[in-house]
């Protein structure tokens, strides 16, 4: 081997898969990540993708809130006296840089109070349910966006998928009836629940360690995401990849729209009340944007770097192989069931002539030499040796016309010995 060949063999690494996987420096793996991430995601239509979960999402979202609050009519009471004055409040105060002072007024203030006075089951049954057709078309454009990002797409059944992403949506939504008020409601208000001997240090602690956990919730949401939408899933710790590169790509995105909008809203209220939707359409877009690129991002680090089987995926493996790939059966479960069914089967004789002794049924086969029974081999196999056993007499025969001791020639004008 030359020198530049060495060189070159010296830089590969084996993969897991048989090939050879190049070694590169630091930076260039780097690039490499962050390119084909791109290439990838481009190529998967991250933007379409992104496109419709935003347009679910907008769908699914004012049944989805109408949902809520006639739910929070039957279970406010547990999250303090004040908690549906606190929603109140921010519900008509968000709804006033959107809508005019008059709807605000006459149509949402008045609904939202009778709302939240007591629980509508008629208004919740119905809201939940549109909710559920257009939250859990959101959940499956995720799902379908995760699954094509790592060649999964046609490892699930179509219908299954679809009642998958609703059952998957039904269980965030179970969560976040109870996590969104916490979120909502602030560190500041938090605090004011808790009571006096608690205050300052809770306040302390809050004012510490509200962001933080604010985040992990977000972290631990979009990595059990990425796990339950997967057929053939990965490990946890692999996941957490894309789970913080979406959860910081949707934190700076919502950073700059919040920017945008207080710059928006500081020019006049025709323009704030103008940027509101399209902020909201834009929070939803970057929303989905952030959670296919996670998705790209793991399936890239999976296709460089690529782990273990779990445990699952490894005793499946392992079933499969000794089902499937058998020497002695092609068809049957197992290869032990093969031999049951096409063994010998042993018959019992009983009687003064036949002592009981279990014997084979069916005529004993002859024995070749070397001790071999001629019925081990296949029909084809008896076929394929007595016809080079005539070829070979016939090649003999050829090579030696002359006719053995003790026999008679018949040739004529031949005369016998």
């Amino acid at each position: 081997m030359s020198a530049p060949d060495a060189s070159r063999s010296a830089g590969r690494l084996a993969s897991p898969s048989g090939g050879e996987r190049v070694r590169r420096g630091p930076f260039r793996t780097v690039w490499h990540v962050v390119a084909r991430t791109a290439v990838k995601a481009w190529g998967d239509s991250i933007f379409g993708k992104a496109a419709g979960a935003a347009f679910w999402q907008t769908l699914s979202l004012p049944p989805l809130l109408l949902g809520l609050l006639g739910m929070l009519g039957y279970i406010g009471d547990l999250f303090g006296p004040d908690t549906l004055e606190i929603i109140r409040s921010k519900i008509v105060t968000f709804s006033g840089t959107v809508f005019s002072e008059n709807v605000v007024g006459d149509i949402i203030g008045p609904t939202i109070d009778d709302m939240l006075a007591r629980g509508r089951a008629g208004i919740v049954s119905m809201s939940f349910v549109l909710s559920l057709w257009a939250g859990s078309s959101a959940i499956a454009t995720f799902v379908d966006a995760i699954c094509e990002a790592h060649g999964q797409l046609d490892h699930r059944n179509p219908i299954w998928q679809r009642i998958f992403a609703l059952l998957l949506y039904v269980a965030f939504l179970v969560l976040a009836a109870f996590t969104l008020p916490l979120v909502a409601l602030g560190p500041a208000l938090i605090t004011q629940m808790l009571p006096e001997s608690w205050r300052d240090t809770g306040a302390h602690l809050i004012d510490s360690f509200y962001y933080p956990a604010v985040f992990l919730l977000l972290l631990v949401g979009l990595t059990t995401l990425y796990k339950l939408a997967l057929p053939r899933t990965l490990p946890w710790h692999r996941l957490l990849g894309g789970a913080l590169l979406a959860g910081g790509f949707f934190l700076a995105a919502s950073m700059v729209l919040r920017r945008y909008l207080a710059w928006v809203t500081s020019t006049g209220y025709t323009y704030g009340a103008l940027a509101t939707p399209i902020a909201f359409l834009l929070f939803t877009f970057f929303l989905g944007f952030a959670v296919v690129l996670g998705a790209e991002f793991n399936a890239t680090i999976q296709e460089t770097w690529p782990a273990r089987a779990t445990r699952i995926e490894q005793v499946r493996g392992w079933i499969a192989t000794h089902a499937v790939d058998s020497e002695d059966a092609s068809g049957p479960l197992t290869t032990l069931t093969w031999k049951l069914v096409t063994g010998p089967m042993a018959l019992e004789r009983t009687g003064a002539a036949y002592p009981s002794v279990p014997v084979e049924a069916g005529p004993t086969p002859p024995r070749a030499e070397g001790g071999r029974i001629d019925g081990d081999s296949t029909d084809g196999e008896s076929t394929d040796r007595a016809h080079r056993a005539d070829t070979e007499h016939d090649a003999e025969s050829s090579e030696n016309p002359e006719p053995r001791a003790g026999s008679q020639d018949t040739r004529p004008g031949s005369t016998s010995a």
